[in-house]
């Protein structure tokens, strides 16, 4: 009874989310529901289940998303984001315009800017490029999907996105774990997702292409190297923190009650994260010049409480519901499909929690608050590197959270002006299917040739 709890559950948050309900509302109220019926008291479950995990990854990853958020909103204000998609679109040319926009969106989410900024950085650019060859205005949204929500965020080895930061913590790994692994699975999402687009633009040949925008004129542009340098020192800083400046301080103190009794690989990785970007806000001000530095930094800010706190409040539901009897059935049958392999254990409960709460990041810091330390010490046993693990739960996480009630989807469905109806079934293609093509691959490659 209690698994059809969390399964109905589920369907009225996918469903709450299509309609537009706020997560923030939907979350609790369906998690306290279910614990209700459950039999759980609803009130601890509130204050001391949901409230408990909602806050540790709002205190966790807050750095994150705030400087995440600042360096994208310098990068949109400033032009930047703009000039480098539209070099990108230049090189290829119209004739490649769905990959020209899927390497924008590439190059700005690798680059650390938040997938909502790129989502509306992107869209002028796909409107005005498929205007222009007359590709149906429907494949917009999933070929933003494809640049911004998959291979970037969880494959490509040193991505600073959150999804890649959170296992950090828990294996004490970096942001490049597996980089071989990450690069065939970034392959596998690119060659698979751009083959559907392109398959997909000759059977809708014909279909109706966007509305062209207006073009007012312009002044001269920014020089690209200008936009270039701080999408390019992400990656830099981060592997220079993680493998050079960090191991040559002394932490010791790092095993001090007072900074949690931690050691310097559990916190390495996300030391490396919030320094480049860091760095990467400071050299974008520099360079880009933005106007209205106080507002656009201001706006920033606030922009980042959004995705933060609907991230954390799919954690919470998902924390209530890891609680509930039922989620021991699900956990077993899962663990039972896994045959005892910790890769597979990994992928698939992280993977099905971040279905549940239509969120990567959500789904993976519940799984590995539940599952973490069992996690390591099977992987211990069976001799499974964790940066295996590592790259594993990332990808796993990035399929399934995407389904109709992930925020995302629906910001980008509204930036686009498409409904679920029209646009959907292409980004389920693109970001769920491809997604998990690429995981089971990577994990059989895992488990033949170990981490590389």
């Amino acid at each position: 009874m209690t698994v059809f709890l969390i399964l109905f559950a589920l369907v009225l948050l996918m469903a709450g989310a299509w309609r537009g309900a706020s997560v923030l509302v939907l979350a609790p109220v369906l998690a306290l529901l279910a614990a209700l019926a459950s039999g759980a008291p609803v009130l601890a479950g509130y204050t001391q289940v949901f409230m408990q995990a909602a806050g540790s990854f709002v205190i966790a990853f807050f750095p994150l998303f705030l400087l995440g958020a600042l360096f994208g909103k310098v990068m949109e204000a400033s032009g930047a984001a703009a000039r480098l998609a539209a070099a990108i679109a230049a090189a290829l040319g119209p004739r490649n315009a769905i990959l020209a926009v899927v390497l924008a969106c590439a190059v700005l989410t690798y680059g650390g800017v938040s997938l909502f900024v790129v989502a509306f950085a992107a869209w002028p650019l796909a409107r005005a490029l498929f205007a222009q060859t007359g590709l149906p205005a429907r494949l917009i949204p999933a070929t933003i999907a494809l640049g911004a929500f998959t291979f970037t965020m969880t494959a490509l080895p040193g991505t600073p996105s959150i999804q890649n930061a959170i296992p950090m913590v828990t294996f004490g790994t970096t942001p490049f774990a597996a980089p071989g692994l990450g690069l065939i699975a970034g392959a596998v999402m690119l060659g698979l997702g751009v083959a559907w687009l392109q398959m997909r633009t000759r059977r809708l040949a014909g279909d109706a292409p966007p509305e062209a925008p207006e073009t007012p004129p312009r002044d001269q542009p920014m020089p690209l190297w200008v936009a270039l340098v701080p999408i390019l020192s992400v990656a830099v800083v981060t592997l220079a923190m993680g493998s050079v400046v960090l191991p040559a301080l002394d932490t010791a103190y790092l095993a001090l009650p007072a900074y949690g009794e931690t050691d310097l690989p559990r916190v390495k990785g996300l030391w490396s994260v919030i320094t480049a970007l860091a760095v990467a806000l400071v050299l974008a001000l520099i360079l880009s010049r933005p106007p209205e530095v106080m507002q656009v930094l201001n706006e920033g800010a606030e922009s980042s409480l959004l995705p933060l706190f609907n991230t954390a409040s799919l954690v919470g539901f998902g924390a209530v519901i890891a609680g509930l009897p039922g989620f021991e059935v699900l956990r077993a049958s899962l663990e039972g499909l896994s045959g005892g392999n910790a890769l597979i254990s990994a992928a698939l409960s992280s993977g099905a929690l971040a279905g549940i709460t239509g969120s990567a990041s959500g789904g993976m810091s519940i799984a590995l608050d539940v599952l973490g330390s069992s996690l390591m010490a099977q992987a211990a046993v069976q001799g499974i590197d964790p940066s295996l693990l590592h790259r594993v739960v990332t990808v796993a996480t990035g399929g399934l959270d995407t389904l109709p009630h992930n925020g995302a989807v629906i910001t980008l469905l509204s930036i686009c002006g498409m409904t679920h109806r029209q646009a959907y079934g292409d980004i389920f293609v693109v970001a769920v299917l491809v997604p998990t093509i690429a995981c089971i691959l990577i994990i059989g490659l895992g488990m033949a040739f170990g981490s590389f």
